[in-house]
């Protein structure tokens, strides 16, 4: 049978999942009357909910008799590690632009790697249909991005489609046309069929998945020899060491899920049930002469943060799994299957560092391990420095903002108090695009702040650069924080009273404790309140009645938002059904006695 396997990469929201709907019901791989929803390919809740590609997933589809393998690969930095190793499984690309913003920072950097492995890429320009949309000003730009990659001339040499994945048309020109066909019979055309390599049998894992009833599933593309069910193999570890398995049962990807086959060809991608003790990156080979296939580098993590048990007085009030055995297992677990995470332990054992690629990156770990029942205390994000020629280094990172004209002063402004430094100024239409060079640790709160100066206009994109010299202080959030003075419920009555001292992130009724944060207050420098204070009660009639408490809707911060906004002295509770921000040490009187050391220490 013909093969093709294409990945398709992408910035956020230009468009992946969309057109990997189109894909699957142009190719009728549901019944005519199923009802599939979209983004289909979004499967986890969190996926859904965000409306972003977290793991690449595969899917195959047959047209005109070729089966065409998809991976749908993440668009953000931060889930890089995805894409960088299931590219091994592509032999061409479907590099999607959005026909206004153009190539982005992710666009290049997963293009970088997609070039470098010699993939073959089909230019996709999708939403064509916005307005003040401008096709052939980023055709051009894209050729600009693939020579400043330094891409092959045949690599230079390729075809372009211009379409709208969500209209379900797309064509060689800008004229509209019925379906998606061109873009399918393009890659039938384009992309070459996997070459068949005979021999000793060969395979990457790439990929994996978990059943509860299988076990650990590897996945990966063949690339020599044909993989039998039964065939007793070898696994070339990543130390170099060989063990010997068998494989029970092989499987190829059909559609939305996978059919049991008894051998799979070169070439074709596929997921074996029966290795024992894998890692993603491991090859599987021949039993009698195994060779090992060069294992792919993973870019190394940027960020820590610590990780340890929820030690707050409502410890063990919601969730299911509270010990420091059991987050030490699950992050463990974790590991297994997210290649940019890494974990080491602390002196203390009930303390974990987990370093990821950034911020969005370590959120969805701790909101998906809070969904699961787990109680956890997390700290403020912390990047990883490196002394590199006897001096001290830290990450930088290029940040893009596209923001409209009369707000770009004030982002400059932003960026700048961040030790950021801009080196490109365009105007594109009534957008400016901006782009700068900025420490990682410039980035942390940097978000909230930007779309509070830009009344939610600007849009911001970042990507890793390189290490760079150390560039010194770098001033945190300028407010203090509300914080509560006593345990108890909070009243709407006191927080009537305190509504002049700052914004709560609290509602009347709620439950606190002593040094929970509870708002923001607004000067420098932290205050203790007292909000579960109650009316005190007289036999006397007040003229002022309790219906005529006004309190302003309190704030509502998502996780990364708590992640960006909390300092070095603050943490943050995650418990599965509530977020609280807290100081490490909670007594008022602990808190000045550790200032006190600091302040004898500097």
């Amino acid at each position: 049978m013909d093969i093709r396997n294409i990945a398709i990469i992408a910035h956020v929201d230009h468009g992946k999942t969309t057109l990997v709907d189109k894909i699957l019901h142009t190719t009728n791989v549901f019944r005519d009357n199923q009802d599939t929803g979209e983004l289909i390919m979004d499967s986890n809740d969190l996926e859904r909910e965000r409306g972003i590609t977290i793991l690449a997933k595969n899917v195959s589809v047959t047209y005109k008799g070729v089966k065409i393998n998809v991976i749908d690969t993440p668009g953000h930095a931060d889930f890089g590690g995805e894409v960088e190793r299931v590219l091994k499984m592509a032999d061409g690309v479907l590099l999607l632009v959005d026909a206004f913003e153009g190539p982005m920072p992710q666009t290049r950097f997963v293009l970088q790697k997609a070039l470098n492995l010699n993939l073959h890429p089909i230019v996709v320009i999708n939403k064509v249909d916005k307005p003040n949309c401008r096709p052939e000003e980023v055709h051009d730009a894209v050729f600009e991005l693939f020579f400043q990659l330094d891409a092959t001339e045949e690599q230079l040499n390729f075809p372009t489609v211009y379409g709208s994945s969500k209209h379900g048309w797309f064509n060689t020109s800008l004229t509209p046309t019925t379906d998606i066909t061109v873009l399918l019979d393009t890659i039938l055309e384009k992309v070459p069929a996997p070459v068949v390599v005979e021999g000793p049998v060969q395979m990457q894992i790439t990929s994996l998945d978990y059943s509860s009833f299988l076990g650990r599933i590897a996945i990966g593309k063949v690339t020599r020899g044909v993989m039998k069910e039964n065939q007793p193999v070898m696994l070339c570890k990543a130390d170099g060491t060989m063990q010997r398995s068998r494989i029970k049962e092989l499987y190829v990807f059909v559609d939305m899920g996978k059919k049991k086959v008894a051998e799979v060809q070169c070439g074709d991608i596929c997921a074996i049930v029966g290795i024992e003790g894998f890692q993603i990156g491991e090859t599987i080979a021949d039993i009698d002469n195994p060779e090992a296939i060069k294992i792919i580098p993973i870019d190394e993590p940027t960020m820590n943060m610590q990780f340890s048990i929820n030690n707050s007085p409502f410890f063990g009030k919601e969730g299911k799994f509270v010990t420091s055995r059991h987050i030490r297992d699950r992050l463990m677990k974790e590991l297994e299957k997210n290649l940019a995470l890494r974990v080491s332990e602390t002196d203390d054992a009930d303390k974990f560092l987990v370093y990821g690629r950034g911020i969005l990156h370590l959120s969805v770990l701790v909101e998906t391990m809070r969904r699961e029942g787990y109680e956890l205390t997390v700290g403020q994000p912390q990047v990883i420095t490196k002394e590199i020629d006897g001096r001290k280094c830290e990450p930088y990172e290029v940040l893009v903002v596209d923001v409209p004209a009369e707000f770009s002063g004030k982002v400059i402004d932003l960026v700048t108090q961040r030790k950021g430094e801009m080196h490109v100024m365009e105007t594109k239409g009534m957008i400016q695009h901006l782009e700068f060079d900025i420490p990682s640790r410039g980035l942390i709160g940097l978000r909230s702040q930007m779309l509070t100066g830009t009344a939610g206009e600007a849009v911001m994109a970042h990507r890793f650069a390189e290490y760079k010299a150390w560039k010194g202080f770098i001033p945190g959030r300028s407010n203090g924080v509300l914080l509560a003075k006593t345990a108890g419920k909070a009243t709407g009555y006191s927080i009537d009273k305190l509504q002049d001292r700052g914004a709560f992130f609290i509602d009347p009724g709620q439950e606190l404790y002593e040094g929970q944060i509870i708002g923001e207050h607004i000067k420098p420098g932290d205050l203790v309140v007292n909000v579960a204070e109650t009316k005190k009660l007289t036999n006397m009639r007040s003229s002022g009645t309790d219906d005529s408490v006004r309190i302003t809707p309190k704030i509502q911060m998502t996780l990364e938002e708590c992640m960006e906004y909390i300092q070095q002295d603050e943490c943050i509770e995650v418990t599965p059904q509530n977020i609280r921000l807290r100081k490490i040490q909670l007594n008022e009187e602990d808190r000045k006695k550790a200032q006190k050391m600091m302040k004898a220490e500097a």
